[in-house]
């Protein structure tokens, strides 16, 4: 097993260049100044800004280690390791100067989750997990929350195919109907889509005693194909439901509704 504390030490120097960075771009962005990679998804200069740290100094640090970055794709490194990592989840928020998005960066080892980081500048909030070790925001220890009402308010996401959107708009009716809040904030690393978007975000949830399932209510686990180190994606768009447990059955409850 690697040294812990020094891939802890690699993940949080690496968000805190990024985010300094980009806190310098952020207030001056110019919006005609994105590239649409689909028709829900953009990228920007400073997406690209953002990796190039964060894979420099993991790169630096563990040369041997394979890497999956939203933007760049995978290094084709064969390695136990593997970090993945989303340089700014929530790009479009970005873009339009709204201040909820991240920084995202996993570690996983033989496709089991050991490490992850979501770091958000604006608020200078560091959240880091380490598997069976616990969840903490700048160092403090985190725990999930202890509501049984379903009427606690949460957020959803979708990974933006036609199908992935009918879904969400059909749960979102569902839940308001029922009187129940919801919300999309934009970024699914801090709502906790896709494996780069949620790798930190599903360890956070676990070691902070929460429950990560998908919507058929099995453990929600890494999937890799064969192909995606050559097509930058994982084997399948899996569902997949976070809570505090104490809600967790209700919630299935209602998906499998719709």
């Amino acid at each position: 097993m690697e040294n812990l504390n020094k891939i802890k030490a690699t993940a949080t120097r690496a968000a805190k260049r990024a985010g300094e960075q980009l806190l310098k771009e952020f207030f001056k962005f110019d919006r005609s100044k994105i590239e649409l990679k689909s028709k829900f998804e953009i990228l920007t200069k400073c997406d690209l800004i953002s990796e190039r740290i964060i894979l420099n100094e993991i790169k630096k640090a563990f040369p041997t280690h394979a890497i999956l970055s939203e933007e760049s794709g995978s290094n084709s490194i064969k390695s136990e390791y593997l970090w993945i990592i989303d340089p700014i989840d929530g790009s479009t928020n970005f873009s339009f100067h709204n201040p909820l998005w991240s920084i995202s960066i996993g570690l996983a080892k033989d496709n089991q989750l050991i490490c992850g980081l979501v770091y958000v500048p604006i608020l200078k909030e560091l959240y880091w997990a380490e598997k069976n070790k616990g969840a903490f925001c700048n160092g403090k220890k985190i725990k999930v929350s202890n509501l049984t009402d379903g009427n606690a308010v949460h957020t959803f996401c979708h990974g933006g195919t036609k199908g992935d959107i009918k879904t969400a708009l059909a749960y979102y009716k569902k839940q308001k109907l029922d009187k129940l809040d919801c919300r999309q904030l934009g970024s699914a690393a801090i709502e906790l889509a896709r494996i780069w978007d949620i790798a930190a975000g599903v360890l956070l949830v676990r070691e902070a005693g929460g429950q990560v399932t998908d919507f058929s209510g099995k453990p929600w686990q890494l999937e890799f194909s064969d192909t995606i180190f050559k097509n930058n994606e994982t084997s399948s768009r899996k569902d997949i439901l976070a809570s505090n447990c104490l809600v967790h059955d209700e919630i299935l409850k209602v998906i499998k509704k719709i």
